[in-house]
């Protein structure tokens, strides 16, 4: 048994005993008042965590999943210095072939040696869009709903979410055939109004791709797709809170109508992240990465630089919230969201994904299934075996 102290604990509420965590079978054991454990942790300058969760996040250390699907485990070895432990590597709109590769490549598993993010499949936004509502997107990729394109994509294959635009012609049938499989079917990029976002919740869509972005612009006359969205207490969305794809005052307002129940953070985040300002891939395009924004050559941003660290500060800051309460945007929404319910706690019996997080909100070290699998270089981490 592995017993580690803190400073405070969170599961993501915060415990109100000792702060002290006990691990076993890679499994939570209990929490508060308890003995040492013959191997002992003493992390008490830091709060611990759940492992954050990314359902969207385009590549990151110079690589982009869609220009180079192999890239997929080599870059999830690295996600555990952002504290992710579980995400959804995404495919944006590209070929037929580029998707089939992704799912070979995720079908394959994971290297022997692999001690990384655990990859629960693949996120497919597009290509099933609005060129209206395009983004980041290639427009010569994009496709009309077609039941024949996506035969294989199954859970099975490694398809655990989808993003769509619901307006589409045929995208109803669509969504009905994903959400049987048991894939999680998201509108986004889209121009649809209330009715068709309506038509579309009824058929099986359940979350929404980043709140507002690539959406039906928001009319106090026609609302459109975001405010159904807010409108809908079934639906949960994904909002990527680097204060430039969402205003601050948006955030809040979010916040203050949908609470952190709904609220699902992500990075959709794209090459750059964790390299230094350059020009990088996203599926073939060229982006510049500087003064924390990706952009493509005409201003549109194109994913993000955005850690999961700094968007649980940004919520902080922008909403007033308590860290328990920012926590929930990347912990046990996202697991409920992908039915992992191991996962996105700390309770005993959840799996043993921890993040050890500085006063200042870095992330000091990273825990997969209880094992240590990244510690930052300035963490101070005091490791004790006692005597039996």
């Amino acid at each position: 048994m592995v017993t580690i102290d803190a400073s405070r604990v969170f599961q993501p509420e915060l415990l109100g005993t000792k702060a002290r965590i006990s691990l076993k079978n890679n499994q939570v054991l209990a929490l508060g008042n308890q003995p040492k454990g013959l191997c002992h942790l003493d992390a008490s300058r830091y709060d611990l965590v759940p492992g954050f969760i990314d359902l969207q996040i385009n590549g990151a250390f110079g690589f982009d999943f869609t220009t180079e699907p192999d890239s997929l485990w080599m870059t999830g070895s690295r996600l555990p210095e952002l504290g992710i432990t579980t995400c959804l590597p995404t495919i944006v709109t590209s070929p037929v072939e580029v998707v089939e590769r992704a799912i070979e490549v995720w079908r394959v598993g994971k290297p022997d040696d692999y001690r990384g993010t655990a990859l629960e499949g693949l996120h497919l936004e597009g290509p099933f869009i609005n060129p209206l509502k395009k983004g980041a997107h290639r427009v010569a990729f994009m496709r009309q709903p077609d039941l024949s394109l996506i035969e294989s994509w199954t859970t099975e294959n490694g398809v655990r979410m989808v993003t769509l635009a619901p307006e589409l012609p045929e995208s109803i049938k669509l969504i009905e055939a994903l959400k049987q499989r048991g894939i999680i079917v998201s509108a986004g990029h889209s121009m649809a109004d209330v009715d068709q976002a309506w038509a579309g919740f009824a058929a099986g869509i359940s979350h929404a791709t980043h709140l507002f972005n690539a959406m039906t612009p928001v009319s106090h006359h026609a609302p459109g797709l975001a405010i159904a969205v807010l409108d809908d207490p079934g639906i949960s969305f994904g909002l990527i809170i680097d204060g430039l794809h969402v205003a601050p005052e948006i955030v809040r307002l979010v916040w203050k109508s949908a609470g952190h129940e709904r609220l699902i953070s992500l990075t959709d985040a794209m090459a750059g992240l964790g390299m230094p300002d350059g020009v990088y891939d996203l599926a073939d395009m060229q982006v510049t990465v500087a003064e924390q924004s990706a952009r493509l050559a005409d201003g549109t941003l194109a994913g993000s630089v955005l850690t999961p660290a700094q968007a649980l500060k940004n919520l902080q800051v922008f909403t007033g919230c308590s860290l328990e309460e920012a926590l929930h945007g990347w912990t046990v929404n996202p697991a409920r969201i992908l039915g992992l319910s191991h996962k996105g706690t700390l309770k005993p019996g959840a799996q043993a994904d921890i993040v050890l997080l500085s006063e200042e909100g870095e992330v000091a070290a990273t825990f997969i299934a209880g094992e240590l699998v990244y510690q930052a270089t300035w963490a101070e981490l005091s490791w004790k075996v006692l005597e039996s």
